[in-house]
């Protein structure tokens, strides 16, 4: 687990310095609340980060890590993928694939299952700082021959630009 999570951080990393020569330095940082909830089980409240390497003014890369606790249990995602944007004057919609790890379970019998999330979602603001004011993802979960596909998270928080 440690090891794929090593993994994503690399390539990353690696994303967006890449990004960030080809297009002047032009990257942004998401932190803020999420909202989880996956199939059958309790709400799940947490945290959300991600940072995003743009290639040009529409198309960039993401890493996004997240975690969330309630109910005796726990869920970490940990992804990367494409990111298209809008950029219009004052809002900033959204879409993103992103592939990746999910490690998911009460304590003491986690799973870790690849996971797929579709979404995507809109910033307000312009200049260094937005608020993102909702991002909501659809997760996909594969593990052991069986496929999870109703499981929701929603998040919201602030974003700074370089």
């Amino acid at each position: 687990m440690r090891k794929l999570g090593m993994v994503v951080l690399f390539v990353v990393g690696s994303l967006l310095s890449a990004a960030a020569q080809q297009s002047g330095g032009k990257a942004e940082v998401f932190g803020g609340y999420q909202y989880a909830r996956p199939d059958g089980g309790p709400n799940l409240n947490g945290w959300n980060f991600a940072a995003t390497g743009n290639f040009n003014k529409n198309f960039g890369i993401t890493g996004d890590l997240s975690g969330t606790y309630g109910g005796g249990g726990s869920m970490y995602t940990f992804m990367v993928g494409p990111k298209l944007t809008a950029n219009l004057p004052a809002v900033k919609p959204f879409v993103h694939v992103l592939f990746g790890g999910v490690r998911l379970g009460p304590s003491g019998f986690t799973t870790t299952a690849f996971g797929t999330m579709l979404g995507g979602g809109f910033d307000v603001g312009h200049g260094h700082l937005a608020w993102r004011v909702v991002q909501a993802d659809w997760l996909i979960l594969r593990s052991g021959g069986f496929t999870d596909k109703t499981n929701a998270r929603v998040s919201t928080g602030l974003v700074v630009r370089f």
